[in-house]
């Protein structure tokens, strides 16, 4: 799992995405056993992003199950791993590594 999120993580990086964020929940109640989180440069950066990912790591293997896209916010669901990468207004708005962390530490109560 650490070998492909960091995986994830260094196209991401090569890209120039900011803040990434690997956050492993194997051992919670998440949907997934890790989310990487990155913060693009604005909407068009985004959609780079997403492009520069398929185009990587598809020939290693790894599947796009589902890819949802608002412009500002693109979550890419690949089973075990989803990939969020939001605009820097998006990712302040929602925190969601602070989410994660709280449900990944136990502290989260719905």
């Amino acid at each position: 799992m650490q070998k492909r999120t960091q995986r994830i993580a260094d196209v991401l990086d090569d890209k120039k995405a900011e803040n990434i964020e690997i956050i492993l929940l194997e051992d919670s109640d998440y949907i997934a056993d890790a989310v990487v989180i990155a913060t693009s440069l604005n909407e068009r950066h985004g959609q780079s992003l997403l492009h520069e990912l398929k185009t990587k790591l598809k020939p290693l293997g790894e599947q796009f199950l589902a890819v949802e896209d608002s412009g500002e916010w693109v979550v890419i669901d690949m089973g075990d791993i989803i990939v969020h990468i939001m605009t820097p207004a998006y990712r302040e708005k929602y925190s969601l590594e602070t989410f994660l962390e709280e449900l990944k530490s136990g502290k989260y109560q719905a």
